[in-house]
């Protein structure tokens, strides 16, 4: 992993569940909001729960690319919101879903997009953080957010059969 990762965050799938929860929880007020906007990839399953909760049943994707397991590259678009979805007046009343906004690279291609629209993701970091509207929990800049999807079950050693080790 890249030396800049300092600390790590790893979430579990009930914790993701629960903090998107809170993300559609901290959203209620919000609203109304005709669609939901999924940034894909990691923003399908927090998008997926706050649909839910919020009871919005028009769900699109944008889909760019900007990570490489661990490194961030150049943003690529690889599908465009649809226009029905993104309307005339520059996504108003729609909601973009996020897993985390981290340097603000993608956000700031997806704003682009929707510049109307309310920007929402289940974790920020402090250099992505003014370019949504709402969140549920702040880490480091110096944090890699392990999400659930990313990880596999293994053994894991003791502590001290580590420290010996």
């Amino acid at each position: 992993m890249d030396e800049k990762w300092q600390k790590s965050f790893p979430v579990s799938w009930d914790q993701f569940h629960r903090d998107a929860r809170a993300l559609a929880w901290r959203l209620s007020g919000a609203g109304p909001f005709k669609a939901v906007v999924a940034v894909t990839r990691g923003g399908l399953v927090p998008a997926a729960v706050v649909a839910r909760e919020l009871g919005i049943r028009v769900i699109e994707t944008v889909c760019v690319a900007s990570y490489e397991y661990d490194k961030q590259g150049d943003i690529q678009v690889l599908k465009k919101i649809s226009s029905d979805v993104a309307g005339p007046a520059g996504g108003e009343g729609v909601l973009i879903v996020d897993d985390l906004v981290d340097t603000g690279a993608t956000a700031r291609v997806v704003r682009e997009m929707l510049p109307k629209a309310h920007f929402a993701t289940v974790y920020a970091k402090p250099a992505g953080r003014p370019l949504v509207d709402t969140f549920v929990t702040e880490v480091s800049q110096d944090t890699w957010i392990y999400l659930p999807w990313d990880m596999g079950l293994q053994f894991t050693p003791p502590i001290g059969e580590r420290a010996t080790a």
